[in-house]
């Protein structure tokens, strides 16, 4: 399936940084690399390297992943509400609450990219089972229109925007 990008009015204006990280038609070869790329990159840090915090105020590297993996439920979710045409209108979630309350820093590397692979892989198993009339439909989440195919640009620009800042950051202190 080649699924084309999502037009801007299919989402809030604030994802178009994230939905521009994915190439045209590429969508779900991206969602596939993903979590082989990151643990072949991140998975031999240290658990140091894995707390290390680029700034005051900052989250730690594996609060990043944490925030990615937690995203990731959040919008998957919601592109299977929208998906299945259920027009109830999906409530805003706080990223730093979560991450406040994770407390991902007890978990090692290893386990947050597992985590990634496990969320990634429901993500795809859903995107796999939808038709073209699904990939279009719309629904609200966070008092804002979005269809489920911005949801899974959304899902994979979001993560790619975080494993650049991983990279940027992170690994060059």
């Amino acid at each position: 399936m080649k699924l084309s990008k999502p037009q801007l009015g299919e989402y809030p204006e604030h994802f178009e940084e994230y939905i521009r990280e994915v190439p045209e038609s590429q969508l779900l070869s991206l969602l596939e690399l993903q979590p082989e790329e990151a643990m072949l990159k991140l998975g031999t840090l240290s658990e140091e390297a894995g707390n290390y915090k680029y700034d005051e105020g900052k989250w730690s590297l594996k609060e990043v992943l944490g925030h990615i993996n937690d995203t990731e439920r959040v919008m998957s979710y919601r592109l299977l509400r929208i998906a299945r045409g259920d027009k109830t209108p999906l409530p805003g979630f706080s990223e730093e609450l979560f991450v406040s309350h994770a407390n991902f820093d007890r978990l090692s590397i290893i386990q947050l990219l597992k985590d990634f692979s496990t969320v990634r892989n429901a993500t795809l198993t859903l995107a796999r089972q939808l038709d073209d009339e699904a990939w279009q439909r719309t629904g609200t989440a966070s008092d804002e229109l979005i269809s489920s195919r911005a949801l899974a640009y959304l899902i994979a620009g979001h993560a790619k925007h975080h494993f650049r800042i991983i990279r940027e950051r992170y690994l060059h202190h």
